[in-house]
């Protein structure tokens, strides 16, 4: 989810004649009026929806499912409906979140400190998948690996369409009591652990391992560019896998949400220079990233394309939880020779938000600006792989195999060969004597 740290305020014009097909004032419709006046005059994405006819076709519904309720009909009523009338607009970028919601953004992108067991957990069919372990957390402590899937969590199923997903996990851990969880793993039995939160930053940062033959390819987990710093962290971890002789790379960005423009174009510039160009409703400017960092965009143009911080062969995983900014990061990545692997991404890759915050204490993620490249042309909205490997998550729960990872190692082992293949020059034409033979 791109969104920006230096965006002009918007100015929100009422809608006339909008209030007057609403059930009497509520906190329902007091959502309903701030949300809809913010999409009618501050939204600048790619749907070419009719706004205005979009909420007088909502209000209605909001009047009658408010309709027992009256003046103290609730947020989440409201939230409901606008949740189904942002889906009609088409745009996943714009969306609605709640108080709880919001809160989460709050801890990621301020890097505020949380308890926190040091799993992060995706909701899968037949648990919670453990996607990433911060070091030296409770969840490392306790011998959680990645991968790993957690059946049970408090006596409770986990999973898809079960009482447990990962906003529950989360929830269970901000709580700050322990948490019981049955973990499997494949070839070991199901065993339970007493996982303890502790204080813990809330955010995750980019994690350095080694896989494939002898251990010669780093691979970079980088789950968020809300951060900051996360640019910055990147370029460290990629600098720690030049200086211990990796002779490949890969990105893994299955479970990236997006985070901030300026993170992910400063990132992506590790593999050559970058250029990205926003565009507002009223004018617009270029972000530019070289070498790992954020540069004025004239710098990172005039750039030679073979200005790297890393130039060996390099794989990027994707999949249905890659979006927004990790999107823009993959794109450029590609332009720049990386490939693409894995499965096609959620499809928000082309836009940029802002947060507005709402009388819930929720915050409306508006799209706010269309984004192209250095010669003006629109980004692609999803990014498809260069090679179709999709991750199958019962290969991986069942017998450990990953297949996404197992296909960029078997492409990048082909190119690592090939870089390496000794250069023969063209064998010289035999010399002939003057009489030709």
């Amino acid at each position: 989810m791109p969104h920006l740290r230096r965006v002009p305020a918007l100015l929100l014009a009422l809608t006339c004649g909008l209030t007057a097909t609403l059930a009497a004032a509520s906190p329902a419709t007091d959502l309903f009026d701030t949300v809809t006046k913010s999409v009618q005059t501050g939204y600048f994405g790619w749907s070419t929806v009719d706004r205005v006819a979009l909420a007088e076709k909502y209000a209605p519904i909001l009047t009658e499912r408010c309709a027992t309720q009256l003046e103290s009909c609730d947020y989440a009523t409201g939230r409901a409906v606008l949740t189904d009338m942002l889906k009609e607009l088409g745009d996943a970028h714009t969306n609605v979140r709640d108080a709880e919601g919001a809160e989460r953004l709050a801890e990621v992108s301020q890097n505020k400190s949380v308890p926190r067991t040091g799993a992060r957990v995706s909701r899968v069919a037949g648990g919670l998948l453990v996607v990433s372990v911060m070091p030296g957390s409770p969840a490392e402590r306790a011998g959680v690996r990645r991968f790993d899937l957690l059946t049970q969590v408090n006596g409770q199923q986990a999973g898809i369409d079960q009482p447990i997903g990962s906003t529950e996990f989360v929830r269970l851990e901000r709580a700050d009591t322990p948490i019981t969880v049955t973990l499997h793993r494949p070839g070991t039995p199901d065993r339970d652990l007493i996982l303890t939160p502790q204080s813990l930053q809330a955010r995750d940062e980019p994690t350095l391992s080694w896989v494939g033959e002898g251990g010669r390819t780093a691979l970079i987990q980088y789950p968020t560019f809300l951060s900051s710093d996360s640019a910055e962290l990147f370029l460290a971890r990629v600098g720690e896998a030049k200086r211990a002789g990796a002779e490949a790379l890969i990105v893994d960005l299955r479970y990236n949400g997006g985070g901030s423009l300026n993170e992910c174009v400063a990132a992506s510039s590790v593999f050559g220079p970058t250029v990205y160009r926003a565009r507002f409703q009223r004018g617009g400017f270029t972000y530019g990233g070289l070498l790992g960092d954020e540069v004025m965009s004239p710098i990172a143009r005039m750039a030679r394309p073979d200005w790297a911080v890393w130039k060996q062969p390099v794989a990027v995983l994707v999949g249905p939880n890659t979006a927004s900014c990790a999107e823009v990061f993959t794109h450029y990545a590609q332009l720049s020779g990386a490939t693409a692997i894995g499965e096609v991404t959620r499809g928000v890759g082309n836009s940029g938000v802002n947060f507005q915050p709402l009388p819930d204490g929720g915050v409306l993620g508006l799209t706010i600006l269309r984004a192209f490249d250095a010669a003006d042309k629109p980004l692609p909205d999803r990014i498809t792989p260069d090679i179709l490997a999709p991750t199958d998550i019962t290969a991986l729960t069942t017998t450990g195999q990953d297949t996404t990872l197992d296909a960029a190692l078997t492409v990048l082992k082909a190119q690592v060969t090939k870089r390496e293949a000794p250069k023969t020059e063209p064998s010289a034409p035999p010399k002939q004597g003057l009489d030709g033979r």
